[in-house]
C-alpha cells in the first residue's frame, strides 16, 4: 500500500471538507457518474443498504429515489444536517468501527472512499462490516487506486510522504493495489466478484492545475503568464461558435479515458463488489 501524509482525515477535516459542497451538487454529480451505473448494478433489490461514511448523503437520496432501502452513517454531524435540510433520510451518526446495528441486519453495505483513511488500515471497519452484513450481503467498498501512473511515481510519493511526515504532517490515506484489495476483504471472509477502476480524469485535473500554478508564478509575460493561460475575450468564439465540436471533443475524451487500458493507468479509485462468504 502507498502511504500519504498531509492533513489527518479526523472529524474536523470532513466537517470542512464536506463544507465546499452542496448536497445539490453531489447529487447533480451521482446522477451522471459511471460509477452510479456500477453501484446500482451490483446491490441487492431487497433489504437495508447502508451507506457507511456517506458525507453529504448523495448516494443515500439517489438510491432511495431509485427504490432501494438505503440509510447513511457519518461522523460529522454537520454533513449529516445538510444532507437532512436537502431531503428527508434515514441518517444517523455512527464511529463505522463500532456500528449500533444488529448482527447480519443488512443486505449490502457501501463504503466509497472511507476505509482507507484509517492509519491503522482498513481491518476494524472491514470486520465490522462483515458483522453486519447478511450471508451472502453484498459489500461495495472504494479505495485509492495504486494505478500505472502510481506505481511509477511510488518512489517519489513515498520520499514526499516521508519528508512531509518529518514536517509534522500527518497520515491522510492508504492507495491500493487490485492484489492489495482482494486480499484485505478475503482477510474478512469476503469473496471479490468484480474490481473496477473509475475517476481516471482526477489525476489529469491535478496535474493540469499544478502546472498552471507553477506558471502563474512566473513574472509577467514570461511563458508562464496569466495571459498565456487564460484566453482572452477575443480568443473566445462567439456564443455557439464551437460549442457543438467541444462537446464532441469532450464525448470522445470520455470514452478514451474509460477504456481499460486508460482505467488501469490513470484511475483514481477502484471499486470492488464482494459478498460475505
Amino acid at each position: 500500500m502507498l502511504a500519504y501524509y498531509s492533513a489527518a482525515a479526523r472529524e474536523a477535516f470532513w466537517t470542512e471538507h464536506w463544507g465546499g459542497h452542496s448536497v445539490e451538487e453531489l447529487l447533480a454529480v451521482a446522477r451522471r457518474s459511471p460509477l452510479t451505473t456500477l453501484i446500482t448494478g451490483a446491490l441487492p433489490a431487497d433489504g437495508v443498504v447502508l451507506e457507511a461514511g456517506c458525507g453529504l448523503g448523495q448516494y443515500v437520496l439517489l438510491l432511495r429515489e431509485r427504490g432501494w432501502r438505503v440509510a447513511g452513517v457519518d461522523w460529522s454531524l454537520e454533513a449529516l444536517a445538510a444532507c437532512r435540510r436537502a431531503a428527508p433520510a434515514p441518517l444517523a451518526l455512527m464511529e463505522l468501527r463500532g456500528l449500533a446495528i444488529a448482527d447480519g441486519a443488512l443486505s449490502g453495505y457501501i463504503s466509497l472512499g472511507v476505509v482507507e483513511h484509517d492509519a491503522q488500515g482498513p481491518d476494524a471497519i472491514l470486520a465490522e462490516a462483515r458483522r453486519v452484513l447478511a450471508p451472502d450481503g453484498v459489500l461495495l467498498v472504494s479505495v485509492p487506486y495504486v494505478n500505472g501512473a502510481r506505481r511509477l511515481a511510488a518512489p517519489w510519493i513515498r520520499r514526499r510522504s516521508r519528508a512531509v511526515a518529518r514536517r509534522g504532517g500527518e497520515f491522510y490515506q492508504y492507495a491500493f493495489s487490485r492484489a492489495e484489495l482482494t486480499v484485505t476483504l478475503a482477510r474478512h471472509g469476503f469473496v471479490v466478484h468484480e474490481v473496477h477502476p473509475y475517476d481516471p480524469a482526477r489525476l489529469l485535473r491535478q496535474a493540469i492545475r499544478r502546472v498552471f500554478r507553477s506558471r502563474s508564478r512566473l513574472p509577467r509575460g514570461g511563458t508562464g503568464s496569466e495571459a498565456s493561460i487564460v484566453p482572452s475575450e477575443r480568443a473566445r468564439p462567439a456564443p455557439g461558435g464551437d460549442a457543438p465540436r467541444r462537446g464532441t471533443l469532450a464525448s470522445v475524451a470520455r470514452r478514451l479515458l474509460y477504456t481499460a487500458p486508460a482505467l488501469r493507468l490513470l484511475g483514481h479509485m477502484l471499486l470492488a463488489v464482494a459478498r460475505k462468504a
